[in-house]
């Protein structure tokens, strides 16, 4: 599954994202003070698709922070974007399906290869010719495309939480045919559900975000993501679940095979979402260092933003000694 070379049109950035059906409204008005605002922002547009972008500071190397599952947007890299922007070029999008990009109306358009161009033509827009990719839970997929099938784009690689079909399923995840049909009841892991998101889509929020932050004292973090996630619809969410992405554990461990660049891969040893074998794996296919993050979950950029960017600091160091 290759991602296509993107032709991508490029517009500057309005106060109102929203500019057809399927569009996002404005979100500035009710939008959280930043630590740091962006320098640059803009939009490109893929197959009547707008995918909104930020650009931060002007050092080396790059570093593009991609966007994990639709369900939130690019704001959850707010606690690396100040840190990295000090001493790199930052460059972060949010997903098709929420923020101010646009809820594309079919499966096909949030397909995996989908959001890989989508990178690529941001990358393009912005002139960068090689990035480090960072990459939270389902975008470990778009970044080992990237990796694996631009290597000359992708300077590293650091995976966190990685969400790949390395066989077992993730908890609550169902066939598509059983993700459509009534669940056997609301509680827990049921209420990953087609049908429950459409009847009370805040209800699975709180308690899918519950999950992600298994960690103590994640209050803040657990309704900043619900209320990320309130910025998309059950509709587009639930397309986004039923796209195409990599296959199986054979196509993983292929494409991880094929990666050249430098790899991080990091975990928390209390992810409820994805268990450690599956990082451990991808570290032995990729050639890359695991990073265990002791007694943290399934989104430790957040919970443990220190000892998290402490460690990027040092794999970016390593590659520019590298380099040299």
């Amino acid at each position: 599954m290759t991602a296509p070379a993107p032709q991508a049109a490029v517009a500057p950035a309005r106060p109102d994202a929203g500019h057809a059906t399927g569009s996002p409204a404005s979100i500035t008005g009710r939008e959280q003070s930043r630590a740091r605002y962006p320098d640059e922002t803009g939009f490109v547009e893929r197959d009547g698709v707008r995918v909104f972008y930020e650009v931060y500071g002007s050092g080396r190397p790059t570093v593009l922070l991609l966007p994990t599952w639709s369900i939130i947007h690019s704001r959850f890299w707010k606690l690396q974007i100040p840190d990295l922007a000090r001493r790199c070029r930052v460059i972060t999008f949010d997903p098709r399906g929420n923020g101010r990009s646009d809820r594309p109306s079919t499966a096909e358009a949030y397909a995996e290869a989908e959001y890989a161009a989508d990178a690529l033509a941001v990358m393009d827009a912005t002139a960068t010719e090689r990035a480090v990719l960072v990459s939270l839970s389902m975008g470990a997929q778009r970044a080992l495309i990237l990796a694996s099938d631009h290597p000359e784009r992708v300077a590293g690689a650091v995976f966190v939480g990685a969400a790949l079909p390395f066989g077992t399923r993730s908890p609550g995840r169902n066939p598509a045919a059983a993700f459509m049909a009534p669940a056997e009841s609301d509680e827990g892991w049921n209420t990953y559900n087609g049908h429950y998101w459409r009847r009370d889509f805040r209800g699975f929020l709180e308690f899918f975000f519950g999950e992600c932050f298994s960690e103590a004292h994640s209050t803040k973090p657990i309704d900043d993501a619900v209320g990320w996630g309130l910025e998309t619809d059950p509709e587009s969410l639930i397309l986004s679940e039923l796209a195409p992405g990599l296959r199986d554990r054979a196509e993983v461990v292929a494409r991880a095979r094929r990666v050249r660049c430098p790899v991080l891969v990091v975990h928390g040893s209390d992810d409820h979402i994805r268990p450690q074998r599956h990082a451990e794996l991808l570290a032995r296919a990729t050639g890359g260092r695991l990073m265990m993050i002791e007694g943290g979950g399934h989104i430790p950029n957040v919970r443990n933003p220190i000892q998290f960017n402490l460690a990027l600091r040092e794999f970016l160091a390593s590659l520019s000694g590298a380099a040299r």
